[in-house]
């Protein structure tokens, strides 16, 4: 199998992360804070070390601050519900996920928010649009850091100042560029940072963070146990216990430490770089003798993660999903087709509702993955298959 849906999934994972996957599940995989004991007490050590790599790559606050959730959906539900209040103003995009919209779309239907949604441009969000469409009232901008249809990168940098000059919260949804993007918290005003630990971190799937920021006040997600405190009738106040009701997923969160480490050690640009020199291989073929193959977004290298889709020259003949599906069955090739739980980027694209066909390469594929599915594609569209 060429595995070419990084986007989706990292596949596979470094090999430090497997053995320590298969350590920490043999050796340490006790609940953490709920019992005395030596393992019990591994365990709650492996959380607070993981809370602390995280705090050290993102250059938080502090470690309190990191919140681990099921996923990034997860992170983000509990940020957009947790901090929004009725008649609050919220601004997103048109590039964001369904993690983002649908929490906010529902809000919005129900009478609880006003919403408005920025349209990008070629991919790319314009800051000066953005300030235009700051109110009195608004609470918070969710956004996107990097669009998972598209792979560009917006200016976060230049839209976290206006967003604390207004006196908003400004969320960021770092799920396809945590790993891949540097991320300085202390640089860029950002109040809630989501991703997910299973993509551009090599951790497993099951894993989600959310970074609290001092401005922020996120109200209690979920009630349950803490192991450290129960002797109090309603949910501690304290981070990160007052967001983490239950038992966390510690095998989970011992194999995202430890991806995140392995990303320090490689470098975040080095990875980064990999991948767009794999796509841009896809954008010289398209480019060249692409034979009606389009590029969604604008490419600039410099502004990419290592996401890329790709419209197919005639959507009735060569629908993406049958395309996915064949590249799959014939070539031993995984991509992913369709809408990317991110309808409204379609609807601008006017790829809606086939969707495009995605290709996310990692850093373990090859120049020789590459082509290989440029042959596929070619012998595909030309009716071989």
């Amino acid at each position: 199998m060429i595995y070419l849906d990084n986007a989706a999934t990292s596949f596979p994972k470094p090999e430090s992360v497997y053995q320590t996957l298969d350590r920490f599940a043999r050796t340490q995989l006790a609940n953490p804070g709920r019992s005395g004991h030596r393992m019990a007490t591994e365990a709650e050590r492996s959380l607070d070390q993981a809370r602390h790599t995280l705090n050290q790559f993102f250059n938080g606050e502090e470690p309190e601050r990191w919140i681990f959730t099921l996923n990034c959906t997860d992170a983000l539900n509990m940020a957009i519900k947790g901090v929004v209040n009725p008649g609050d103003h919220v601004i997103t995009s048109d590039l964001e996920h369904n993690s983002v919209s649908r929490p906010l779309v529902a809000m919005e239907r129900a009478g609880t928010i006003t919403l408005t949604r920025l349209s990008s441009h070629e991919g790319y969000l314009d800051p000066d649009e953005l300030r235009a469409a700051i109110t009195p009232k608004t609470k918070l901008v969710a956004l996107t850091h990097a669009a998972n249809v598209l792979g560009t990168v917006q200016p976060i940098e230049a839209i976290a100042p206006m967003v604390r000059e207004a006196g908003a919260l400004f969320l960021v949804d770092a799920a396809q560029s945590a790993g891949v993007v540097p991320i300085d918290l202390r640089k860029t005003p950002i109040d809630l940072l989501a991703f997910p630990g299973h993509k551009a971190l090599y951790g497993p799937t099951g894993t989600g963070v959310l970074y609290v920021g001092p401005r922020a006040s996120v109200r209690v997600w979920r009630e349950g146990g803490t192991g450290g405190d129960s002797k109090h009738p309603v949910q501690p106040e304290e981070l990160p216990y007052r967001l983490e009701g239950g038992t966390p997923n510690v095998l989970g969160i011992a194999g995202l430490a430890e991806g995140v480490r392995w990303v320090a050690g490689q470098t975040i640009e080095a990875n980064r770089r990999h991948e767009v020199d794999l796509l841009q291989r896809v954008v010289d073929w398209v480019e060249g003798n692409g034979d009606g193959w389009r590029i969604a977004g604008r490419w600039d290298p410099a502004t990419h993660v290592g996401a890329l889709s790709l419209i197919p020259p005639d959507q009735d003949v060569f629908p993406s999903q049958d395309l996915a599906l064949g590249l799959d069955a014939s070539h031993g090739i995984a991509v992913r087709a369709g809408l990317h739980c991110a309808p409204y980027i379609h609807r601008a694209l006017g790829t809606y509702p086939d969707g495009t066909l995605r290709v996310s390469p990692g850093p373990f594929n090859t120049a020789e993955d590459i082509e290989t599915l440029l042959k596929a594609l070619t012998e595909m569209t030309a009716g071989v298959l």
